[in-house]
């Protein structure tokens, strides 16, 4: 299916502009129109192959606040703007955006090409900002690639979060799927913090798939990911999104029961 691009400029709270790009499926007939280094290419490549299967994807620049919405070298002197604007950013205004996804969501409610079921994924700062637009009831599903910064709650401002003490507050309850991406060899977000998350979402009964593959951080990236890219499983774990796209948004099964089940103990 063929894609095309296009981006929005939205006026934030702070006064300051955040262009969302927004990739489309083009279909004759029908109306067409993050990790810290913003939408980079290997972003935008991920973002176009959700898009070619007939989503239309928005990608919000994540540091609207500091600079324009060029996307950040994968560099020494990148990643250390990246990392150091990620803990300047206010928690808040993570969430005005949470993930700039409130901005985000409004937008693809807007489009005409858009049917009002939304998703959410992302990489690193990404995957975390992810888990946090799940607290948005309008979101059905979360798909979080190696989440920082979850385990230890340093994102933003202060390196202070609530996003577990959220979970824990019951903010998920009732909400959208999880699912939630790691490689055992990743040293941000090492074991123990990978065991407090899984335990802190199994407590509250969050409908979650916890996945934990062979692999090192930013393992998706096919550019400049200093010998960490596994297209293999990559490939693998885009089609597990993929299923868990098609079966929440892709299709409207209608509203879910919410009753708990009772399994049998059969073999």
């Amino acid at each position: 299916m063929l894609i095309s691009k296009s981006h929005h400029d939205i006026t934030c709270k702070d006064g300051t502009v955040n262009r969302i790009y927004v990739i489309s499926p083009v279909i004759p007939n029908y109306p067409h129109a993050n990790e810290i280094y913003q939408v980079t290419g290997p972003v935008e490549r991920f973002a176009g192959q959700i898009a070619s299967q007939g989503y239309v994807v928005a990608c919000p620049s994540s540091f609207h606040e500091f600079e324009g919405p060029e996307a950040i070298p994968y560099d020494t002197a990148g990643t250390d703007r990246g990392n150091s604007y990620k803990i300047a950013k206010e928690v808040a205004a993570y969430d005005e955006a949470r993930l700039d996804a409130t901005l985000s969501v409004d937008l693809l409610c807007s489009l005409s090409n858009c049917n009002g079921r939304i998703a959410a994924t992302g990489m690193c700062l990404g995957g975390h900002l992810a888990f946090r637009a799940a607290f948005d009831r309008r979101i059905l599903a979360s798909v979080c690639f190696f989440a920082t910064d979850i385990h230890s709650a340093t994102l933003g401002k202060g390196k202070q979060d609530d996003t577990l003490i959220r979970v824990q507050s019951g903010d998920l309850n009732g909400k959208g799927e999880l699912v939630m991406i790691f490689g055992k060899q990743d040293t941000h977000v090492p074991r123990q913090g990978r065991d407090l998350i899984r335990k802190t979402l199994e407590d509250q009964d969050i409908p979650c798939s916890f996945l934990e593959v062979q692999a090192q951080h930013a393992f998706i990236r096919d550019e400049s990911s200093k010998g960490r890219w596994d297209a293999a499983l990559t490939k693998s774990l885009f089609g597990f999104m993929m299923e868990v796209f098609e079966r929440t948004v892709g299709r409207d099964l209608g509203s879910r029961a919410g009753a708990q089940v009772e399994i049998a103990h059969v073999c």
